[in-house]
């Protein structure tokens, strides 16, 4: 828990030091009792933010005001009015049906108009004028809705990278529909974890006002770069796998192979005779491209849903069944390990 309050530390000084706010993304680390705690009692973070309605439950009535990332589905709208004080929208439809069950709940909900400029998920496409002029007149009517802001995000699904001319294409619709629409707009959401590397470069746009960090705070890494953050800690949360096999064997299968059990065709180096180590985790649990062994001797072979199979002949570490290997897992790897019910969590 030290290293991820010392990532909070880091993150937090950097965006005051940007006159920005601080929306912390929990859906990595599903919303963890523990590490909600932890950023609930923090006066760095203030938002407390997730695309799950599950997650933002358990980080409601904790101080902070819960922000609903993913598009509010029809069906859970009167818990998105009960739980997420802010939701990020882009349909009519569904800000309409937020407003007449903020009404019914005697509630005024804020929302944040998503526009895309170019990643193309979500958002109203930012040269459709007149779409973008109509849904937010409209919404800043609604009785019972605050249009509160404007929203982006980059790099989740085209991998187009965060700029000072994309997002100043975002401060200037928000300029555009304080005048258009005569109310204040007072955040300006510029995006996720991909976006800080413009503050370290002094390049976020005027206007830009919030950041969405989840991966900058659990991983230390800026997303579109993948770069490690100054004063962060990428090992804040480590793998541990128990060892439950350790034989010798060869490292080419024997035999005609096909698929397997993930129906893919597998390849394999043949380096002969190798201690092969086998650990009580698989890819249920985890993305295997996504962790790094500590041990610089070990090397990831492969996996099964249950089994993860490793090359320990060049380990300098004396290996026996019963030892426990370390890991450290990227973002994508963490998102899996957090998500399985088959992983014990151990907080230092």
């Amino acid at each position: 828990m030290q290293k991820l309050k010392s990532n909070l530390a880091a993150l937090g000084a950097a965006l005051r030091g940007a006159n920005c706010s601080l929306a912390l993304v929990t859906k990595c680390f599903c919303a963890d009792e523990k590490i909600v705690e932890m950023l609930a009692a923090s006066e760095l973070v203030d938002y407390l933010a997730d695309s799950r309605m599950q997650n933002i439950k358990t980080c409601a009535g904790r101080g902070k005001p819960t922000m609903l990332l993913r598009l509010p589905q029809a069906c859970e709208i009167e818990e998105v009015v009960s739980y997420a004080d802010i939701s990020l929208n882009s349909e009519l439809d569904t800000l309409r049906l937020l407003n007449r069950e903020s009404g019914r709940q005697g509630k005024k909900h804020k929302v944040l108009l998503m526009i895309d400029v170019g990643d193309l998920r979500e958002g109203l496409y930012f040269r459709e004028e007149e779409k973008i002029l109509k849904t937010a007149e409209e919404a800043a009517r609604m009785p019972h809705l605050l249009l509160y802001g404007l929203g982006v995000n980059l790099t989740c699904y085209g991998a187009v990278i965060p700029k000072k001319e994309n997002l100043s294409a975002l401060a200037s619709w928000a300029d555009r529909l304080r005048a258009h629409c005569g109310i204040d707009l007072p955040l300006v959401s510029g995006g996720n974890s991909s976006s800080f590397y413009l503050i370290e470069k002094g390049e976020l746009p005027q206007g830009i006002n919030n950041l969405r960090l989840g991966e900058a705070f659990i991983a230390g890494r800026e997303a579109a770069y993948k770069t490690r953050i100054k004063d962060t800690f990428d090992d804040a949360v480590t793998l541990e796998a128990q060892i439950i096999e350790l034989q010798t064997k060869p490292s080419f299968p024997l035999g005609e192979r096909g698929v397997d059990a993930f129906g893919e065709r597998p390849s394999f180096r043949d380096q002969g005779m190798v201690k092969r180590a086998i650990c009580a985790v698989g890819r249920q649990d985890l993305d295997l491209s996504g962790i790094l062994p500590l041990d610089q001797g070990v090397e990831i072979l492969g996996a099964s849903s249950d089994h993860l199979i490793l090359n320990v002949s060049r380990s300098e570490q004396r290996w026996a069944v019963g030892g426990v290997l370390r890991f450290v897992p990227n973002y994508t790897a963490l998102l899996r390990l957090f998500t399985s019910r088959y992983i014990g969590r151990v907080y230092g």
